[in-house]
């Protein structure tokens, strides 16, 4: 699942990057504070790499999601990337679990004995 995970927040990361150069261009908009708000939202992506598979890592995944959604109030554009990645964050979870499940199948049937090949 971290692996899954990690690759929808670092592209995340991208999008965020990108969507402040778009936002840095409203009238309306300080320079400072877009690239605060975009910053912190670029090292929370990055953090959340690391701390996925703790408790409460995957609702803080979630919570960056909707955040992503609710920046097209300010850049329109991120409505839908912000539900594109929701919905890649919602793979990467539901898969990566799986995948998970599956990985820990397989080391329990390699660790078990095998049955005597005669």
């Amino acid at each position: 699942m971290r692996t899954l995970c990690a690759s929808t927040l670092i592209g995340e990361l991208f999008v965020i990057g990108f969507a402040g150069l778009v936002a840095m261009k409203d009238p309306d908009l300080a320079t400072s504070t877009v690239w605060t708000v975009s910053g912190i939202a670029m090292f929370l992506c990055l953090a959340l790499c690391g701390v996925v598979t703790r408790p409460g890592g995957v609702a803080l995944g979630w919570a960056l999601q909707i955040a992503l959604i609710a920046s097209g109030f300010v850049v329109p554009t991120m409505f839908f990337m912000g539900a594109i990645f929701a919905a890649l964050w919602w793979a990467s979870v539901h898969y990566g679990r799986k995948i998970d499940e599956a990985k820990a199948r397989f080391a329990a049937q390699a660790d078990s004995p095998a049955p005597d090949a005669v």
